[in-house]
């Protein structure tokens, strides 16, 4: 599989597809998801799921980055089904960390979409004062906050929010993640459709490329060391794939 450009987002099809992932990533990370994200999305993909990872660029606004991202994603839904995976229906699940989980939300709340489910990780919502400390310094006569603001958007959550399935992962040394509030406020809507997990490891847990380790044709004892440190510095993200993929099917066979 090799990473596609269709339509602005960066896409992968396994040979024998089973479902469609729209992911989108953190404020910072998320103009390039298909490298900052490239080991969750590559292993997802080989587990048999369309992988569509929208970037886009941070501003004040995030209802229209919202609107902007669920827009690129359906131009590339209509090109994959033309050309890549015929009219056949295949399930579409939402996966976000960080302010991606927001704007999953927002498209949730405020558009027309159908989803067999959302992934929410490691959930930010903090205020614009508080995600970006020289803020004041930008508008010292106006207070700029985010649109929505973190009360606002709690608020159309619990008002509008329309994916009943959820499943919400926080890391156990996160100190920027607000999943709790988020839980309490999708179990009141859906009461028994939040699935909420506490994994190991923090907001960055979900980042990083792959890398492999290829031996040579004798295994050597600096190819053990090489799969050692390999699987030591994956151990966290390893446990968050595995976490996805069985609550995207409790049946599948995973390594």
């Amino acid at each position: 599989m090799d990473w596609q450009d269709i339509s602005g987002n960066w896409v992968l099809v396994p040979p024998r597809p089973t479902a469609i992932v729209h992911f989108l990533g953190g404020a910072f990370v998320a103009a390039a998801p298909h490298v900052t994200y490239r080991r969750l999305l590559e292993r997802l993909a080989v587990q048999g799921y369309v992988i569509v990872a929208t970037p886009f660029v941070n501003t004040f606004d995030h209802t229209t980055i919202a609107r902007t991202v669920l827009q690129d994603f359906d131009r590339a839904l209509e090109i994959l089904h033309t050309k890549m995976l015929s009219k056949r229906y295949l399930p579409i699940y939402g996966i976000g960390h960080s302010m991606g989980c927001k704007l999953h939300l927002l498209i949730g709340s405020l558009f027309s979409v159908e989803r067999s489910g959302n992934i929410l990780i490691a959930f930010n919502n903090f205020s614009a004062r508080n995600a970006v400390p020289l803020v004041e310094q930008f508008s010292p006569v106006f207070a700029v906050e985010f649109t929505p603001s973190p009360l606002e958007t709690n608020q159309l959550i619990a008002k509008s929010y329309q994916i009943r399935r959820n499943l919400l992962v926080k890391f156990t040394n996160d100190t920027i993640d607000q999943t709790t509030v988020l839980t309490d406020v999708l179990q009141n809507r859906f009461p028994g459709m939040v699935v909420a997990q506490t994994l190991p490891g923090n907001h960055l847990t979900p980042l990083g490329p792959d890398v492999n380790w290829q031996a040579g044709t004798v295994f050597t004892p600096f190819d053990a060391i090489g799969q050692w440190v390999r699987q030591e510095v994956y151990r966290e993200l390893h446990q968050l794939e595995r976490t996805v993929l069985r609550w995207l099917d409790p049946l599948a066979s995973l390594s």
